[in-house]
């Protein structure tokens, strides 16, 4: 088993959002803080661990829910259920007394119908009300914490409760019980994605901006060396230097680290030679590191990968991807020539290829028609390979 279990807290990094959720810096996150950062370089983690505590100590109530956990149910769901839950947390004695006595329903301050069976809102409450009545009963501001936020964007009644959040944002921070009441939370593994809550006016969180979550560290692989050489003999010991050199490799990503740590623990021999390894080559392959992309993108005609490519190179330049731009036609063909292969760029050509990249998880697609890479870290691996092949 590799050694995991060890949680590396980010206290710092946890201190200095809340304080910028507090209004106490330069930075303004009234519309609320959204974080990007690819998929499983930690963010939940330090989600749950670090900044919902820190909510805390600040005398906060922090609500979290991921959207990634349980992609069959609908992120609306999800997040009246979270809220939900938070509710049924604040029962008073007499309330936790009358359910005893098999009274199933009463009326929370005054203004809900409450069922005690089920941790759900009430039908036809909501989000602003629920979350009005929840910060009501908690007497604190409330945080609300919504993980891979970008999945809400799948499904219209998803799209729907963004929008309920930004109404109950306002109805609480302008309008309600008490001002400045609710903070909202967003992160997602992908920029692109994300992007589509805040940038056009039609969008629920208009004018909101988009913060880089800040990826772990030197400190962290310092962290993570004494972790596992605490489990081996002091005669066969990883190095630091080693150990950054492979987490740079795998995209700052704790899970492949582990991978890359277990082979050579486990199956190639000595944790001094990890540099070597690394260096000549040998693990890359071995540990699954890029494969998965490799595979994936071997099985696509030339058409997929030319298009796959360049929505690659948007990402990398931080440009939207439009897919029937007539200069996009131009970037696929151009991709396609250099490949041997045919010049066919075109509408349906490119629409047929977009949907096949879906079936395959490779493209994502909102509800409004927007289409982004479904992991961000493929546009990395995808400008390693044109380099290689320079």
């Amino acid at each position: 088993m590799s050694p995991t279990r060890p949680i590396f807290h980010r206290k710092a990094l946890a201190e200095a959002l809340v304080r910028d959720l507090a209004g106490e810096s330069f930075a303004d996150y009234s519309s609320g803080m959204f974080l990007a950062a690819p998929r499983r370089t930690g963010k939940s983690t330090f989600l749950r661990s670090d900044l919902a505590p820190e909510c805390e100590a600040r005398g906060w109530l922090p609500v979290y829910v991921d959207l990634w956990e349980n992609r069959e149910v609908d992120p609306a769901e999800l997040i009246a259920g979270a809220i939900g839950q938070a509710l049924s947390e604040f029962d008073s004695v007499a309330r936790k007394t009358a359910k005893k006595a098999g009274v199933e329903k009463i009326n929370l301050l005054r203004t809900l119908s409450w069922d005690f069976s089920k941790p759900q809102l009430p039908a036809g409450t909501s989000l602003s009300k629920a979350l009005d009545v929840l910060h009501q009963v908690c007497g604190k501001l409330v945080v609300l914490i919504v993980d891979e936020a970008q999945h809400a964007l799948n499904s219209e009644s998803g799209v729907n409760t963004m929008f309920a959040l930004k109404a109950a944002r306002d109805h609480l921070n302008r309008g309600g019980s008490s001002p400045d009441a609710l903070r909202l939370v967003f992160t997602g593994s992908s920029r692109d994605k994300l992007a589509n809550l805040v940038l056009k006016s039609k969008q629920p969180f208009y004018g909101a901006h988009i913060t880089p979550f800040p990826l772990l560290g030197r400190d962290f692989v310092e962290f993570l060396t004494g972790v596992w050489n605490a489990r081996l003999a002091d005669t066969n010991q990883f190095s630091a230097d080693d150990m950054e050199y492979a987490f740079g490799l795998v995209g700052r990503r704790p899970e492949m680290l582990n991978a890359l740590l277990t082979e050579v623990s486990v199956g190639l021999g000595e944790a001094s030679n990890l540099g070597d390894l690394l260096r000549t080559g040998v693990l890359n392959h071995q540990a699954g590191v890029w494969s998965d992309y490799e595979s994936a993108y071997n099985d696509l005609s030339p058409l997929q990968q030319a298009v796959l490519e360049v929505m690659g190179e948007r990402v990398m330049r931080k440009q939207p991807f439009t897919p029937f731009a007539e200069q996009t036609f131009k970037d696929v063909n151009r991709k396609l020539e250099l490949a041997g292969a045919e010049a066919n760029a075109s509408t349906p050509n490119v629409q047929k290829a977009l949907d096949v990249l879906r079936e395959k998880e490779l493209v994502w697609k909102a509800s409004r028609g927007e289409y982004a890479l479904e992991d961000s870290g493929i546009a990395e691996w995808l400008t390693r390979q044109e380099k290689r092949e320079q």
